[in-house]
């Protein structure tokens, strides 16, 4: 069976866009950075015409804002964003459980225990700032979309994995500056459980406080970030108690 590749400009702009992203939800790429051609022709070493495309395609997504003729800026946090971003994920999350309670089979189940015994695992190894991991960030992502992958809608799967990952800067802001420990573990373990006992009710319930926690430590902790709209140099690492 023959391989058909990629031309070499196409994988180098997927390239670069998979890298732009990542720079924008881990937050190294801060929100309300003003992003330079320049500048950033010289970190990720592409011409401006693939940064132009990857700058396009993340405006679609929504990590990015084009300023018209005065360019393109990292999208801004700021509380709306946060308390919106949540509202809707929480719907479709909620859908999306429901409709693959519905429909999930056993093979679905066991993927869920798989992915579930591969992030605890990788946690448990990696300690304290297991959070900090890449790997364990994509271990996280697939164990959530394990739990609803049954739902049946494409659409819906498509979705919520865009509201997901524009999430993640708020998940890494909430472990920054978190006072108190948070058993996520603990929390993951109980969706999966409901989730399998087919508790589709107390699932539901679960998955909400799940996400909803994060958005009150982020209120409760760290709302001073979102003063100007964005945070600007006031992000900064700290050394966190628990992980999002």
């Amino acid at each position: 069976m023959s391989t058909t590749l990629k031309p070499a400009g196409e994988t180098r702009a997927g390239d670069v866009l998979a890298r732009m992203r990542s720079d924008i939800i881990s937050c190294a790429l801060k929100p309300g950075t003003k992003l330079r051609f320049e500048t950033l022709k010289e970190m990720y070493e592409v011409s401006f015409s693939t940064l132009r495309e990857a700058l396009s395609r993340l405006v679609a997504e929504g990590l990015v804002v084009a300023e018209g003729q005065r360019g393109f800026l990292v999208a801004p946090v700021s509380l709306f964003d946060l308390n919106d971003l949540t509202d809707v994920r929480v719907l479709i999350e909620r859908q999306c459980i429901k409709l693959a309670i519905d429909r999930g089979d056993d093979r679905w189940e066991a993927d869920i225990m798989a992915n579930f015994h591969r992030m605890d695992r990788l946690q448990s190894r990696l300690g304290a700032s297991y959070y900090l991991s890449d790997d364990w960030a994509s271990l996280h992502g697939a164990f959530h979309l394990s739990l609803v992958a049954a739902c049946g809608s494409p659409n819906l799967l498509e979705i919520r994995q865009k509201l997901f990952e524009r999430a993640h800067r708020y998940r890494r802001m909430s472990s920054q500056f978190r006072p108190q420990w948070r058993a996520k573990d603990v929390e993951h373990k109980m969706i999966m459980d409901r989730v399998i006992a087919r508790d589709t009710a107390t699932a539901q319930d679960l998955v909400d406080r799940h996400i909803r926690e994060t958005t009150e430590n982020v209120i409760a902790h760290a709302s001073h970030l979102f003063a100007q709209g964005g945070m600007g140099d006031s992000f900064r690492r700290t050394d966190p108690v628990a992980a999002e």
